[in-house]
């Protein structure tokens, strides 16, 4: 696994979600998918993920006098460690969340920007649902959805299929109180419900 600086930049975050999903990429596959980063900075940012593990290579052939690398992800790395993620105090949850929210937004805004863009018939999807789970609950919850993820990850284009990207964000919301402390009054909190989605 890697750290939170590893991970937690908005160029590195596109590079890792346009390889995931992907079985690998060279540079210059990835330059032509994300043609808004210069060229010196996607170079430097495949290199810094490279060596810090979180992606690998897998191939390498010569084009033009130099050597052309193609990568992967790295699943087991492309994750913060539970040691970082555990001393990591609000103001990183903070500065680590913003990162998360502006390379969310930056997706949703590049798909917008094309000119046959049609939310309703691409399926594009955002919901907000509560469930009330104890901590083990919670764990065996994200071990669901991460492995129903997974099992799509190595699926190819073609046959109808589109590309999607999940953005997961789990959050406790302490406004509604906790049910087993005297006094929660849980009839003034927000009800579970199924899902809010446009």
């Amino acid at each position: 696994m890697a750290n939170a600086n590893e991970l937690l930049h908005p160029v590195r975050m596109r590079i890792l979600q346009t390889l995931l999903g992907a079985d690998e990429l060279t540079t210059a596959q990835l330059r032509d998918r994300l043609p808004d980063v210069a060229s010196a900075t996607m170079y430097r940012h495949v290199a810094a993920l490279a060596q810090a593990g979180v992606i690998e290579v897998v191939g390498e052939r010569p084009v033009r006098g130099t050597v052309e690398r193609s990568y992967r992800v790295r699943q087991d790395r492309a994750l913060v460690d539970p040691d970082t993620r555990d001393a990591m105090g609000t103001e990183d949850h903070r500065r680590a969340f913003t990162v998360f929210s502006a390379a969310v937004m930056g997706d949703f805004e590049r798909y917008l920007s094309h000119e046959d863009a049609e939310p309703a018939r691409e399926n594009v999807l955002y919901r907000q649902g509560a469930v009330w789970v104890t901590d083990e609950e919670f764990a065996s919850l994200v071990d669901e959805i991460e492995a129903a993820v997974a099992r799509r990850t190595h699926t190819t284009p073609g046959d109808g299929r589109t590309r999607h990207l999940l953005s997961l964000v789990f959050v406790p919301d302490k406004a509604a109180g906790n049910p087993d402390e005297p006094g929660t009054d849980t009839a003034s909190g927000p009800s579970p419900r199924p899902g809010a989605e446009t």
